[in-house]
């Protein structure tokens, strides 16, 4: 069975964009996890990832998407937000089982994109207005994301 690609609407585009680009980071830590790279190097581009990148998408979710729809699928979407943040605090506190925070952490990050992708969006498609839909198009930033990390450790090991 071929799986169609999500149509999405016009203005969840960035975010979209944004969800490809947090998978893209859950590779990278899994092809890191996979080749055995040193674990200082991943938890790096994680705090890079995450300062320049997926904190600031949660809080674009939480102060622009969601107060529209203050419903059971937006409040599940919050608690992951929460969950990931504190799993990422997790990882910045502490030196033992830093393999298994990380595969954690991306298990996480993972399953909570294609929540949003496959139920959240669509729902919120279906519930809000028009109007809603634009008003929250208009709001959502629509910087690119440039992921210019140095180290790309999931492309090979490097002995530091």
């Amino acid at each position: 069975m071929i799986k169609k690609p999500i149509k999405r609407n016009e203005h969840f585009k960035k975010l979209s964009k944004d969800h490809h680009f947090s998978l893209l980071f859950c590779w990278k830590i899994r092809q890191g996890l996979k080749k055995d790279v040193a674990t200082e190097r991943m938890c790096k581009y994680v705090q890079y990832f995450c300062k320049q990148h997926l904190l600031r998408h949660f809080q674009e979710e939480e102060l622009i998407l969601f107060p529209p729809l203050n419903d059971r699928p937006v409040q599940k979407a919050i608690e992951e937000h929460k969950q990931i943040r504190q799993q990422i605090e997790n990882l910045a506190n502490c030196s033992n089982d830093v393999r298994k925070r990380l595969a954690k952490l991306i298990d996480m990050v993972d399953e909570h994109v294609r929540y949003e992708e496959r139920i959240l969006f669509p729902h919120l498609e279906e519930k809000l207005s028009e109007e809603q839909l634009e008003m929250i198009g208009k709001q959502i930033t629509d910087e690119p994301l440039i992921d210019n990390y140095k180290d790309n450790f999931w492309t090979k090991p490097v002995s530091l």
